[in-house]
């Protein structure tokens, strides 16, 4: 803990220095409870994403399996330390083949967002062909992504084949809801006539306004952010970084407001309900998000 209170002390005057792009006034909604429990299956997902590739290729990882039991596997990879964790397979009930990606405890997150690897950098011109060299990412999100990017589209071309469907939604948690929106910038690239969806937890920022505005079209992004969880408001935007739109905001009282625009000022979202990282609170980034911890 040492670590992570003297990463949070660093960056605790910088992280919001430039000023927010949306009015504040703009309308925040709060999501039913029937809405709220349309997230879970994927909030499973995301905490299923911490668990070792034999077991979620085998598809016995505990509760986070047994919460969607008809999942059918179809590939799984990483190491939990060179390369994080991943696995492809499709939801029958869902009708979705799903991605999903391993994210990382909160002080690995917080050093990564804020050490000499945060820099904007152009997109690999290889794995995403014809992006502007203007949209620009983390350059340690995207060397992470770039490790299972081929292997994650060749199981999602195979998923899609298998079980007949043209859908696909990219699922992840702190580290891995950030390759999961890289990974919703470079399937659509590669594969045509695909509906994407992401459904992101305690997503850092990824990218600059431009990489945020691509991320936000043809893919219907959502991001789902926990109380006080500092990871939300990294890296700051004075360093350029934006969040794409999406953005649903779990209230101390356990409400869900949607947030419209991205990084919205109010006090309802993120940005306005933890101005820095000293009003923030490590131990919201794992939840619970409606009742699912992420963890294996």
């Amino acid at each position: 803990m040492a670590r992570l209170s003297a990463v949070l002390l660093a960056f605790a005057s910088l992280v919001n220095a430039a000023p927010p792009l949306l009015n504040a006034r703009q309308t925040i909604t709060t999501l039913s409870a029937a809405q709220i429990r349309t997230f879970k299956p994927y909030a499973f997902y995301a905490a299923a994403g911490y668990c070792q590739p034999a077991t979620t290729l085998a598809w016995n990882c505990g509760t986070n399996c047994l919460a969607n039991p008809g999942f059918q596997p179809v590939a799984s990879g990483g190491d939990g330390d060179a390369t994080q964790f991943w696995f492809v397979g499709f939801d029958p009930s869902l009708k979705t083949v799903i991605v999903s990606h391993q994210g990382t405890v909160p002080s690995e997150i917080l050093s990564l967002v804020t050490d000499s690897d945060f820099f904007l950098s152009s997109l690999n011109s290889t794995l995403f062909p014809g992006v502007s060299s203007s949209i620009e990412a983390h350059s340690g999100f995207a060397d992470e992504q770039a490790k299972t990017a081929t292997l994650i589209l060749s199981a999602v071309q195979t998923a899609m084949s298998k079980f007949g469907t043209k859908q696909v939604t990219l699922v992840g948690h702190s580290l891995g809801a950030a390759l999961s929106l890289l990974d919703s910038v470079y399937l659509p690239l590669h594969l045509s006539g695909v509906t994407f969806q992401s459904i992101l937890y305690g997503l850092p920022r990824v990218g600059n306004q431009a990489f945020a505005t691509l991320a936000s079209v043809g893919n219907t992004v959502t991001h789902i952010n926990n109380k006080e969880d500092p990871v939300p408001i990294l890296p700051g935007i004075f360093l350029g970084f934006h969040h794409p739109t999406g953005e649903i905001h779990i209230q101390d009282s356990g409400a869900w407001d949607a947030c419209p625009g991205e990084d919205n000022p109010s006090d309802l979202c993120i940005v306005g309900d933890v101005p820095t990282i000293l009003e923030s609170d490590v131990s919201d980034h794992d939840g619970p998000y409606d009742g699912v911890e992420m963890q294996c």
